[in-house]
């Protein structure tokens, strides 16, 4: 939403347009929510408490909530790409085949969270919780994900290519079949992860610690 400010001079009108911030209250939005509409697109609804709210298939693209509670609500198939989720409570969300490209998630919860075919392209998860997550098909290419906690997540055929996660924590992680071509492992934590049929081509594995890792039919490790 733009603003638009005249100023005046002896010679000419000069107009300037100051975007200013798309805010409602959570009440207000879920209403309308209820009423059918489903572009939310740029609002700003920093730190409100959502809990258990369905906003499946809302357009939450470029939206603030940061440090929102977001605890076990429905986002199934929302569109919150370039959105602001920073330390935000998403334990036990539902995101799945949700568009997060481009979304800002670091410092959040997310532990136990459903991303099952979730977009997360060049998605910012760095420092994230994610323990117990499921990312199963996902796609995380050029996602950072540096330090963040991936204890026991799925990430079965997951797209992790050029991903970012060097000091991450995949301790007992599944990374069945997923793709980890050109991904930063460096100082990661790997040990008794599951990669069984896995692609390391080009992976930066420096300091990665694999101890009891299953790495059967693991491609690019010569």
């Amino acid at each position: 939403m733009w603003g638009i400010v005249l100023f005046k001079y002896p010679l000419y009108i000069c107009v300037l347009l100051i975007e200013k911030k798309n805010t409602m209250t959570a009440t207000e939005l879920l209403e309308r929510y209820a009423a059918g509409e489903r572009d939310f697109s740029r609002i700003d609804l920093t730190l409100p408490d959502w809990g258990d709210v369905d906003l499946s298939g809302a357009d939450l693209s470029g939206a603030h909530f940061f440090g929102a509670n977001f605890s076990c609500a429905n986002l199934t198939g929302a569109n919150l790409s370039g959105s602001d989720l920073r330390y935000a409570n998403l334990s036990v969300c539902e995101f799945s085949g949700a568009n997060l490209n481009d979304a800002n998630l670091s410092g959040s919860d997310l532990s136990g969270a459903d991303f099952s075919g979730a977009d997360l392209t060049n998605a910012v998860l760095s420092e994230a919780n994610l323990t117990g997550a499921n990312l199963t098909g996902a796609k995380l290419t050029g996602a950072n994900l540096t330090g963040a906690n991936l204890y026991d997540a799925n990430l079965n055929d997951a797209n992790l290519s050029g991903a970012y996660l060097n000091r991450a924590d995949l301790n007992h992680a599944n990374l069945y079949g997923a793709n980890l071509s050109k991904t930063n492992l460096s100082g990661a934590d790997l040990s008794d992860a599951h990669l069984f049929g896995a692609d390391l081509t080009g992976a930066n594995l420096t300091g990665t610690y694999m101890r009891g890792a299953n790495l059967s039919n693991a491609i690019g490790l010569e």
